[in-house]
């Protein structure tokens, strides 16, 4: 399988640099405690660090929603995953335990201040894209029957023409949601060459590492960028 991300897509963002971690043969439906300390302390550091600051004036933040004004989305409507997350940790909401895998998604990108997707890869063998959308394409909200469609090259994580995120890094859909039945996975860690790149790096070595640690699958990482615009792995 691969990750592709369209040509067209670095017309926009030209500096786009993805992190990539795959794993499979994961056993989602165990306590994995180490984990769960390891989102607490995330909330909780996260907490100290945010109290006094506006999420959105944070210069860890201000890359992502200069690129969501270039995308033409507004960023103060639709803010990007891990700037809704520690808006509301530094409002004092805590971030809910949902299963090991979700957990650690949230753990790593509330600790280096990323936005992550987790992606299960068990429903399809077709490749993950992120492009702008089509008029085929579908997205499936959380909490919710209803079926939306994206705006017109809106830009997307996709499977066929189901929507995985829309508005780039916004929202995930029911469709590839994390449940304990989960054990292939697919996390992309968005960042920026020349920014933040350096985070992303050390975020798929720490990511790695948790996942071999803990789970003991089979784990294929990589990047994507300009210049390598899709990653390939084989399990």
């Amino acid at each position: 399988m691969k990750f592709i991300v369209q040509k067209e897509v670095f017309d926009v963002l030209d500096n786009l640099y993805i992190g990539v971690v795959v794993a499979k043969g994961i056993d989602n439906k165990k306590e994995y405690k180490a984990i769960d300390k390891m989102l607490d302390e995330s909330i909780s550091n996260a907490k100290k660090e945010f109290a006094d600051v506006k999420a959105k004036e944070d210069p860890r933040v201000i890359p992502y929603r200069e690129s969501f004004q270039k995308l033409e989305i507004n960023p103060n409507k639709f803010q990007c995953s891990v700037e809704a997350m520690v808006n509301s940790i530094s409002k004092g909401r805590d971030v809910p335990h949902i299963n090991p895998l979700v957990n650690l998604n949230n753990a790593i990108s509330i600790k280096y201040t990323l936005p992550m997707g987790t992606h299960n890869l068990g429903l399809s063998n077709s490749d993950i894209e992120l492009r702008f959308a089509v008029d085929e394409d579908t997205f499936e909200p959380m909490g919710s029957d209803e079926i939306e469609k994206p705006d017109e090259n809106e830009l997307v994580y996709v499977v066929d023409n189901k929507v995985r995120t829309r508005r780039w890094i916004w929202r995930q859909s029911k469709q590839g949601m994390i449940d304990k039945d989960t054990e292939y996975v697919f996390f992309p860690i968005d960042g920026f060459k020349g920014i933040n790149d350096d985070k992303v790096n050390e975020a798929i070595k720490e990511l790695e590492k948790i996942l071999k640690d803990n789970f003991n699958c089979e784990i294929s990482t990589g990047y994507v960028d300009k210049d390598k615009s899709s990653f390939e792995w084989n399990f």
